[in-house]
Parts: C-alpha cells; structure tokens; sequence
C-alpha cells in the first residue's frame, strides 16, 4: 500500500490507511480496526470523526464505506485550495509585521542614549532571557516574589542552568517568605547545587537585576512592576545599582542556614514512600510502578503525590533529579 500520498491533500497517515481500507472493503464495520490499521484505538476514531466529517466515509445498514476516489479527491482538493487561498491570503497581509519587527529593532538603544525603557511584558521578559544568554562572569538579583510557579521554574531553568554549566556566577536575594513554599524552595537548591549563592531577607521592596556589573535591569516603579522596566549601562547608575545590591546581599542570610539541605531520607520518607520514589524513577507507567509494589495504581499515585510533596519538586522528573543530587536513590 502507497501510504501517505494523500497527504498533499490533508489527510494524515492514519486518515489515508483508513480511507483505503474501507475503499477496498466497502461495507464493513469498524470494530477492530484499529488492529488492522496497527494504529491505537483513540487514534483511530479520531481519524474516522475527521473523515466522516469530511464525506469520505459513510455510514450504511451493514456497515461503513468509502466514497468514491473521483468525488474523495475532488471534495479533498476544495479543501485544500481553500487553505491555501487563506495561507496566501494572510501572507499577503503580513507587512504589519514589518513595524512591529522594526520596534523590536528599537528596544536596543543603550549605545546612544544610555537609558530604554521597555513597558510590555514580553520585551521584558525578552531582553532577560538575552541578557543571561548572553552573561559571561556573573548575574546578580534582588527578587521579591513570594513564590515561583511551575510555569515560571520552567521558563527560567533552561538559561539559570546554561549560565551555571559556563561558570557564570550567581548570586540572588530573595524574600524569606519565598522559603515557606515547597516548589521555590526546591528550585532553590537544585540552583545552589549546582553552585548558585542564594540568600533570604524578612523584607525586600528592591527590584534588581545586573548582568556582568555593565547592565542593570529595575522596574520603573518597584511598587508596580507593570509600568515596565529600565534598562542601563551608565557606569554611574549600574555603580549605585551595585552598592544597593551588595547592601542588600550583605544584610542577608544564606539559604543553607534557613532551610536543612541534608535530611536523611529515613527522616522524611516511609519504607514504602522510599520504594515508591526509586519505582517512580526507574520505570514511566504507573501501572507498572504499582504492579511491581503489589499495590493499586490509585495507592501507587497517592504516595507519588507524597513523594514530590516531600520533596518539593513541580513534576516527576524534577522529583529524579532532586532525589539523585540528595543521595535518596
């Protein structure tokens, strides 16, 4: 069988072997198809919705049938012209993109005027992510948040461990109250194992980042991080900018001496909560996990979500990772 040729006209590869199989056997029914196909159930139903939905299969007393190759090409073919004739269509009126690129272009004054000032969020968040991609000594920060969602840990992970492995230094302050949340937390030792300095304080208003001691990023306001943020590479105020945070960085307390970055896993974990993690680390199924326990998935699942609670890790393999740096597996 020639399978794929259709895809031209839009049919994936499941759509197609479907398409063709009932062309040559008209009038059959569907069950255990999805055997013949080789292709999982859900797969395969989700290909059958598309096609009846497109015509190219119909229903019948004794079962379902394709329809004609002339009329399914056809009808496929206007599909697919259509789409194209849209695609076309928005190309052509892609030249808005030109001033949106071009303000791009301009978010990177600083050679001429020493201050940029960046009010949307995505060009902050932006020419963070280009500041540390490209930070060759250190990065310094003063960071209120009072948590870090999983979404943010994410974001951030990629580019704090890329600095780390080059031998960027980093050092950063946070708010104590950061540390009363088990996620942040997590995040913030798995940074100090791999050689971030970290710190608390019981207060923080600052808001500061400095890249290499030559570029400082502040919001405009500190109270109210959505009027945007500053940009500079003045030598006078990237030089208060540094006071400030080595004040700040002295008044603090290392991470090490608030939080007990070596507990034994005895301590924290039960007999079947340490062989949960090692099952949970070893093999991708729950079903698999809770088989080899001899327990239900259910019970399996309850004491993973012990487990990453424990541990304070976001996801699975955060949970791996901070078992294995702790020695647990």
């Amino acid at each position: 069988m020639n399978g794929g040729s259709l895809s031209i006209l839009g049919l994936d590869i499941t759509e197609e072997r479907a398409y063709r199989h009932f062309l040559r056997n008209p009038g059959t029914g569907t069950e255990d198809i999805g055997v013949l196909l080789h292709s999982p159930r859900e797969e395969v139903e989700k290909a059958l919705a598309r096609l009846d939905e497109l015509g190219l299969l119909r229903t019948e007393e004794h079962g379902v049938s394709a329809a004609a190759p002339e009329t399914a090409v056809e009808r496929l073919t206007e599909i697919r012209l259509r789409e194209l004739h849209e695609q076309l269509h928005q190309v052509t009126r892609s030249r808005h993109l030109i001033a949106e690129l071009t303000a791009e272009q301009q978010t990177r004054p600083l050679a001429t005027q020493g201050i940029e000032r960046l009010e949307v969020l995505r060009q902050i968040r932006d020419r963070i992510d280009d500041l540390a991609f490209f930070a060759r000594q250190e990065i310094l920060s003063v960071e209120p948040y009072t948590a870090l969602t999983a979404e943010n840990i994410a974001h951030a992970r990629p580019l704090d461990t890329r600095c780390l492995r080059r031998g960027v230094q980093i050092r950063s302050v946070v708010l104590r109250e950061a540390l009363d949340h088990p996620p942040t937390v997590a995040y913030l030792r798995e940074l100090t194992a791999q050689g971030a300095s970290i710190r608390a304080a019981d207060t923080l208003s600052e808001r500061i980042l400095v890249y290499d001691r030559r570029t400082a990023l502040v919001p405009v306001d500190p109270s109210d991080t959505s009027r945007g943020a500053l940009v500079t590479q003045q030598a006078g105020l990237v030089s208060n900018i540094l006071a400030l945070f080595e004040k700040i960085w002295a008044e603090s307390t290392d991470l090490s001496t608030l939080i007990d970055t070596h507990t034994a896993p005895s301590d924290v974990l039960s007999e079947m909560e340490q062989r949960v993690m090692e099952e949970m680390c070893r093999v991708a199924k729950d079903e698999t996990g809770a088989r080899n326990l001899d327990i239900s998935v259910r019970t399996y699942r309850r004491h993973v979500a012990d487990v990453l609670r424990i541990l304070g890790a976001t996801s699975r393999p955060h949970a791996a990772l901070l078992a294995r740096e702790r020695g647990w597996i």
